[in-house]
């Protein structure tokens, strides 16, 4: 086993990697999703945002694997953060510099890794975007390139550590985040010739909330709501908080009849969540929807336009929704 090279610039890497104080923080959404999606995109077991720190490789996030840390001498990140590209292992089981690591022979018996370097603005590797699986794998030109955009993804985030990209009453991604991450995801949509649809949500009657029960009853609503929302959609699907009481919920891989059946069915769940509530006031919605074509793309912010339209269509109206394909 080769124990992965100290970089040169090591004290500085540190430096700015302590700077960030993300060592040994509470799990973040902003990093938890880029995550998901990497597991879910590649079908991999495993995937992980980790911080090669001094002695360690601490995980900032992480998904099919219990551990929180494991030794630097052994990782295959401490290896990772060396190069300026990213590291594919198709077969550790048959590489010599990882045959006999103890992640290979012991839990969480890596067979497969590839990871891409993260960086802080002045070029610091703080550590990477990594997926592992216990089989060997091919890992292709255009999948290290999806590995890169969502790596790309992870370092905005961390450049962005001090700018608000979540919501602060409710946690889930505000308005810049929203269209930081969906515009990367439409992106992938095109790419890979998968649709997409955009639900935009406004909650009917908030103001009377806020009238009758006072504003802090108002701001639960929203934060629960919203951690109704996070619950009920898939972890690969982008949920924000757009302002006020308006969210928007995006469905990656979906087309308008299925995203039809899944506001009907969370519709449906609201109801029961409005029970459990057990408040004087019920939480209710209108929304619209419009579907992103990989053959015609638009930005996110067109999509959102000619989404919400839609939706005050039926807020004002709740005339049957005109769900046309954009």
């Amino acid at each position: 086993m080769r124990t992965p090279p100290i970089p040169n610039n090591e004290s500085e890497r540190l430096a700015a990697l302590q700077a960030l104080r993300l060592l040994d923080s509470d799990p973040e959404e902003r990093f938890d999703r880029l995550a998901r999606m990497a597991k879910r995109m590649f079908e991999v077991p495993i995937a992980l945002v980790s911080l090669v720190d001094e002695n360690r490789q601490w995980f900032k996030s992480k998904f099919g694997i219990e551990q929180s840390e494991t030794s630097r001498d052994i990782s295959f990140c401490g290896h990772a953060i060396n190069g300026t590209e990213t590291l594919v292992i198709a077969n550790a089981k048959t590489d010599v510099r990882f045959a006999d690591n103890p992640l290979v022979l012991e839990e969480p018996h890596i067979a497969f890794y590839a990871g891409t370097p993260i960086r802080t603005q002045n070029g610091f590797a703080i550590g990477t975007l990594c997926i592992l699986d216990q089989v060997p794998r091919l890992f292709r030109t255009e999948d290290i390139e999806l590995l890169e955009d969502l790596a790309r993804l992870v370092e905005n985030e961390i450049h962005a550590i001090q700018l608000a990209t979540i919501d602060e009453l409710t946690e889930i991604s505000n308005r810049r985040g929203f269209y930081m991450v969906a515009e990367h995801s439409l992106s992938l949509a095109h790419r890979n010739k998968q649709p997409a649809t955009m639900a935009m949500i406004d909650l009917d009657k908030f103001k009377d909330i806020n009238d009758n029960w006072g504003h802090a009853e108002g701001d639960y609503a929203l934060r629960r709501f919203a951690a109704f929302m996070q619950d009920f959609f898939r972890d690969a699907d982008l949920v924000g908080r757009l302002g006020g009481d308006e969210f928007a919920v995006l469905l990656l891989n979906t087309d308008l009849d299925a995203a039809q059946h899944v506001m009907s069915k969370f519709e449906s769940a609201l109801d029961g969540f409005n029970q459990e509530m057990d408040k004087p006031y019920r939480l209710e919605f209108s929304f619209g929807l419009g579907t992103f074509n990989p053959k015609r793309p638009m930005t996110i912010r067109q999509l959102v336009e000619n989404v919400d339209k839609r939706m005050y269509q039926q807020k004002y109206s709740k005339a049957p929704l005109d769900t046309g394909t954009d």
